[in-house]
Order: structure tokens, then C-alpha cells, then sequence
């Protein structure tokens, strides 16, 4: 298999890494790990609904840093994490990223040196991730698994569409156990229509931030 390539990066103000093929940045600039801990945690009912073997997938993995926010709650159960990341950052890149959220990067280094060894598959204390490197077109529909609860990070809807095309959100939907979960900062009509149609109940709730609303929803 050709080894996936690279994300290429801008950084704003130097500490906000932005990606030049889409033009968006990896995080937002209004606190990123408040933001995934009110979307994807909370979106989620994490970690109320955590157990041994409870499954997270991932569209978009970026710096690791909704990992890291699992990492950060300390789960006493044995959780499963598998993301979905078609353009990955070299270590370095990350490490420089996750230094803007000292909590994240005081819990990093194992992380940074698994991911700097060409590891895929990551042991972070109770949490065991698998990153599957790959277009999300091709690797989402050739996974066995199912999970419990997914996080929908993925580039802006307008500026990366092939991540939210019902293509991909019925194959969320195929992938998602029985009363499995979703939650997603964007709250764009197409994606709510696609996720309704991949078998969800779509909510929309308050947004993080300055972000008036996201989405969350349960498989009906």
C-alpha cells in the first residue's frame, strides 16, 4: 500500500496548526480541548456511559487531541479507539500542536513516541487506539468493527465535503452497535439530513464557544 501522505501546514500565530489543503485549522482557536470536551465528550454522555469494551470511532484524527481528552478522564474500563485519518502529522508536527494545551501535553509523550515509531496501534493506559491511515471512502466501508459512540471531526463540511457525504454518513451508520451515538461540532442542514437518513435521531444542541449549534444523535 502507498503510505499516506502527509498533512502540509500553516501555522497561525504559530501555535494553531492549519491545514493547506483545506484551508481550516485543526482545532478551534476558541480553546480546542474545551471544545472537544463540550462536543465529543459531553455530546457523547462521556464518561457516564463508558464500560470495558466500549468502542469510540473516529472520522478525522488530526493531532490526537480528542484522544488525548479520552486519555484525560482517566477510564478505570478497557476502551476501545479507532480513528480514521487520511493526511497524518508527523509527531513532530503534534508535539508542536498539543504544546498549546499543557493537560493534553503532559499526558502526550508516550503517545508522541508510539506515533514517532510508525506505531498505528497505540496503548494509552486503559485506552487502546488504532489509527487507520487511508481515504474514509476506502477504509471506513472494510472495517469489521461497530462503535459505541462516534466522534465527527473531520474539516469544515464546506471545505471538506468528501468526509460528509452521505456516502460517508451511511457508512457511520452501518458501523454504529444498537443505541450507539454521534456528535459533531457542524450543524449544516446536508449533514443532519445525512445522518437522519444513515439511521440516527438528530439533535441539535448548543455549539461550543461562539459556535451557536452542533449535532448529536442516537441510532434509532
Amino acid at each position: 500500500m502507498t503510505p499516506p501522505e502527509q498533512s502540509k501546514l500553516d501555522w497561525k500565530d504559530g501555535v494553531i496548526p492549519v491545514s493547506t489543503q483545506f484551508n481550516d485549522p485543526y482545532f478551534s482557536m476558541n480553546d480546542g480541548l474545551a471544545e472537544t470536551r463540550h462536543v465529543f465528550l459531553a455530546g457523547n454522555d462521556l464518561p457516564a456511559r463508558l464500560r470495558d469494551g466500549f468502542h469510540i470511532a473516529e472520522l478525522g484524527f488530526g493531532t490526537g487531541l480528542n484522544l488525548l481528552a479520552l486519555c484525560l478522564l482517566n477510564p478505570a474500563q478497557a476502551i476501545r479507539f479507532t480513528s480514521f485519518e487520511a493526511f497524518p502529522l508527523a509527531a513532530a508536527d503534534i508535539a508542536r500542536a498539543l504544546d498549546h494545551f499543557p493537560q493534553a501535553r503532559a499526558i502526550a509523550e508516550p503517545f508522541l513516541q508510539q506515533w514517532a515509531a510508525g506505531q498505528t496501534t497505540l496503548t494509552l493506559g486503559n485506552v487502546t487506539a488504532e489509527i487507520i491511515l487511508g481515504d474514509a471512502r476506502d477504509t471506513l466501508a472494510l472495517w469489521q468493527g461497530k462503535a459505541d459512540a462516534w466522534f465527527l471531526d473531520g474539516f469544515s463540511p464546506a471545505k471538506n465535503p468528501e468526509l460528509w457525504s452521505p456516502e460517508i454518513l451511511a457508512q457511520v451508520g452501518l458501523h454504529t452497535a444498537p443505541k450507539g451515538t454521534f456528535a459533531t461540532y457542524t450543524a449544516a442542514g446536508h449533514v443532519r439530513r445525512g445522518l437522519a437518513d444513515a439511521g440516527f435521531i438528530v439533535e441539535r444542541r448548543a455549539g461550543h464557544g461562539r459556535k451557536r449549534h452542533m449535532s448529536t444523535g442516537v441510532l434509532a
